[in-house]
This record gives C-alpha cells, sequence and structure tokens, in this order.
C-alpha cells in the first residue's frame, strides 16, 4: 500500500487558509472652486483636501491671471488631482459647484471652448493615472472653503483688488483749498498753468479706447489689457473687421 505523503510542517488538517484581502484605502476628497471678477478678468483657484479620515490635508489657493471662471474651475481641478497624484493618493473623489466641469468630466457635456480642450484633456489623463477616481456635483453651500480660498487669492493679488474711489471732500475745504491755490497762482509766474486748472483737466472724462477683441466660445476676449475698477459697467460698440483675402 503506498504511503501517503507528509503533510507540511505548520499546515493543518486542511491547509493554511487564504488570507484575506487587505481593505482599500478609504478615498481623499477634494473640493475645488474657481473665480474670477470679470469674465474674463482677475482669477483664481481654491482647493481643499480631505484625507481618508475626513480631516484636512492641504488647502491650495492660486491667483492665475486674467482667465474666464471656467478656466479657473479646471485649473482649481488639475492642482488637486497633481497634489494627489504627487503625496502617493490611489483613491479621489472630486467635489466641484461647476456642472459644466463635472458633466464634461463625465462625458455628458462635449467641450467645445479652444480654452477649455487642452485643460480638459490633460484632467482626463491625469484622472485615469488613480486606482478610483469620482467626480460629483455639489451645491454652492456645500464648496465654501473653497469658494474662500479662491477670493482670498483674488484680494491678496493686486490685480484681484477693486480700486476705491477718493472720498469726496467737504465744500469748505474745496473753497478754502481754491482760494490758497488762487492766491499762489497769482505769484506764478504769467503764462504757467495753475493747480486748480491742471486738476480740472485731469478730471475731465477720458477718451473712448477702441480695442480689438476676439469672439470665442459666447465670450468676447479684449486683446488689450484694460486697467479699470472692478465692476465699472462700460458701452461696447461692436464693428466687424473684414476678413483677410486669402
Amino acid at each position: 500500500m503506498p504511503r501517503r505523503p507528509p503533510t507540511p510542517r505548520g499546515k493543518g488538517l486542511f491547509g493554511e487558509a487564504p488570507s484575506e484581502p487587505k481593505p482599500a484605502a478609504a478615498a481623499y476628497r477634494a473640493n475645488i472652486d474657481g473665480a474670477s471678477r470679470g469674465n474674463p478678468g482677475p482669477a483664481a483657484y481654491g482647493v481643499v483636501i480631505h484625507d481618508g479620515r475626513g480631516e484636512i490635508a492641504a488647502k491650495l489657493k492660486k491667483y492665475i491671471g486674467r482667465m474666464t471662471n471656467n478656466v479657473a474651475e479646471y485649473y482649481g481641478l488639475i492642482a488637486a488631482l497633481d497634489y494627489a497624484e504627487s503625496h502617493g493618493v490611489r483613491a479621489i473623489r472630486v467635489e466641484s459647484d461647476s456642472e459644466l466641469l463635472v458633466k464634461q468630466m463625465r462625458g455628458q457635456y462635449k467641450v467645445k471652448s479652444e480654452d477649455l480642450r487642452p485643460l480638459f484633456e490633460r484632467a482626463q489623463k491625469m484622472s485615469k493615472a488613480f486606482d478610483s477616481f469620482r467626480i460629483e456635483h455639489v451645491y454652492r453651500e456645500q464648496n465654501r472653503e473653497a469658494d474662500a480660498l479662491a477670493n482670498e487669492a483674488l484680494d491678496e493679488t493686486e490685480g484681484g483688488k477693486p480700486k476705491l474711489p477718493a472720498p469726496p471732500k467737504s465744500a469748505s475745504s474745496a473753497k478754502s483749498e481754491s482760494g490758497t491755490k488762487s492766491e499762489t497762482s497769482a505769484k506764478s509766474e504769467p503764462g504757467a498753468k495753475s493747480e486748480s486748472g491742471a486738476k480740472s483737466e485731469s478730471g475731465s472724462k477720458p477718451e473712448p479706447r477702441k480695442i480689438q477683441a476676439r469672439f470665442r466660445g459666447g465670450v468676447l476676449y479684449l486683446l488689450e489689457d484694460v486697467e479699470l475698477p472692478d465692476g465699472m459697467v462700460v458701452d461696447v460698440s461692436i464693428h466687424l473687421r473684414p476678413k483677410p483675402p486669402a
């Protein structure tokens, strides 16, 4: 009768029990937001990263120059994915209050804007590097921290601060100043302009400027920088330029 092969040492009657698979690491959560004061205008993004336990791992904010709000949203998404990838995060869930960005990343909306296309393609490529990637739409109230960071970045940058008008002078101080200026101008050389005259010229209405712009993706982009106070309303007169001959 053939002998039964010896049981390997350390094994029981039915051999070793299969090892249980390790539980997957909890996903990080990134709340992202983009803001612009004007469209386009001074723009920035804000990002809040929460680790798998729900604790804040990082807060990111950056002024990105003169951009549209949608471009700023994509900058925030890319910044969140870049942080996660560089810190070895394998699973991430992104929350954004931009329905456009979320539906474009999910493939529900097409990316028609030429300004957004390269950012969309980069974000898509980065998202595929994770074991798990999800993006969800949330209401603005659920995204307050990221929104506050984006606005902080704008406030901290000179380009995002509105220029405050000088406080109005009282009638008595204006009269006294005009009186002293008239006396000093009388003593000055003939032909010289008085300070009050110079101020009246500078206080005159600025001449209208002619600026070229390009219409793309539903937005009129100015081709020159315009320094205006935030919230200023301007009149725009559109004249179509003839296309150059082929």
